[in-house]
């Protein structure tokens, strides 16, 4: 939903009311989790370091817990404290050149893992109806438990869904990888702060 004014939280609120009854508006639900993209989808794959040890994993999925790779000047996500559950419904307000979209989204599925090897929490969203683009977003903490690295990745196959987009989807590629690039930025920004 697109929007020339910053929408009230009521407006917000009701429109995440809406969208929470709807589906998904994609079949391939939960390839992320074994990074399988259908055919036809482009591809946004982002994998950095951000730092080492036991500490930094656990500010890191605490970080994620609280939305913060959405923690930047052109992108919120509401309501801000909806917990990392599957089945829950949040919206991802952006805003471009002075248009704002807002776009529903529903998680898909939470990973929460540990063995020998690794550490691994992190979830996906996928798309609902009034979202602009269709397709799947996982957000990944992972520690490698024999080097200690903790590294944060995103990995997301999605199209575009409305006009708007089609038209602009050169814009909306560099979007995706921008995002996936300023969502690390925060994230290390906050593994950062929650050292202090």
């Amino acid at each position: 939903m697109l929007f020339l004014h910053k929408p009230s939280d009521k407006e917000i609120s009701e429109f995440i009311a809406r969208q929470s009854r709807l589906p998904f508006s994609y079949n391939e639900i939960g390839a992320t989790k074994v990074h399988n993209a259908p055919k036809g989808y482009p591809i946004n794959h982002f994998r950095k370091e951000l730092g080492k040890g036991q500490e930094i994993y656990k500010n890191a999925t605490d970080a994620l817990c609280s939305w913060q790779m959405y923690a930047l000047d052109w992108t919120r996500v509401f309501p801000s404290n909806v917990p990392i559950k599957k089945g829950e419904v949040v919206a991802v307000l952006a805003n471009h050149l002075g248009i704002r979209s807002l776009n529903p989204c529903r998680i898909v599925y939470v990973i929460d893992e540990e063995n020998e090897q690794f550490q691994r929490f992190g979830f996906a969203i996928g798309t609902l109806s009034a979202h602009s683009e269709k397709g799947e977003e996982q957000f990944l903490i992972k520690r490698n438990k024999e080097t200690d690295t903790v590294f944060y990745e995103l990995y997301a196959f999605a199209k575009p869904e409305n006009w708007l987009a089609k038209i602009g989807s050169p814009f909306v590629s560099y979007i995706q990888k921008r995002f996936a690039a300023e969502s690390y930025e925060a994230m290390r920004k906050a593994v950062v702060q929650r050292q202090k």
